[in-house]
């Protein structure tokens, strides 16, 4: 088994969780791959890329579609996105730390369109997420850690016959 990639839909994922990825891909020499609709930095390695897609509606998500391995690991916040990584059976982490599994992301496409549909049928101003703290990268740090710890291991250990 490779490494796993680990994709960041990244125009909307918070600074700290960059870094906190940033320091995993040196920690472990693993390949980041960040896609965006915008320039943004990066630190120079030769593990991060940045990939800059056109702007517009799910541009860098169906690009991430479309490349994304089984093995690797996605961090988005984006909730069709997530839907797509689970349905290719690679491993979808939102930035709070939350693992998106069949179960949850149909559950969280349902709310979604519900909410959605209440704002557009009532123009109720429904508010978005808490505010983002340390207990969030926290939570974040541990998940992925715990992810990768057990890929690395699977991958090291040796083929049955």
């Amino acid at each position: 088994m490779t490494k796993p990639i680990i994709w960041i839909d990244a125009d909307a994922c918070p600074k700290v969780i960059k870094e906190v990825i940033y320091s995993i891909s040196a920690r472990l020499q693993l390949e980041v791959i960040m896609v965006a609709n915008s320039s943004m930095f990066t630190p120079h390695s030769p593990l991060i890329k940045l990939i800059k897609v056109n702007a517009g509606a799910d541009v860098a998500d169906n690009y991430i579609v479309e490349h994304v391995c089984e093995n690797d690991i996605v961090i988005t916040a984006d909730i069709p996105l997530a839907a797509f990584i689970v349905e290719k059976n690679a491993i979808a982490l939102n930035v709070r730390g939350e693992v998106y599994t069949e179960e949850n992301v149909r559950e969280r496409l349902s709310m979604r369109d519900f909410m959605k549909e209440l704002r557009d049928s009532t123009g109720m101003a429904i508010g978005g997420p808490e505010t983002f703290g340390p207990k969030d990268k926290e939570k974040f740090t541990n998940s992925i850690n715990r992810i990768l710890e057990k890929k690395l291991s699977a991958s090291k250990r040796p083929v049955q016959k």
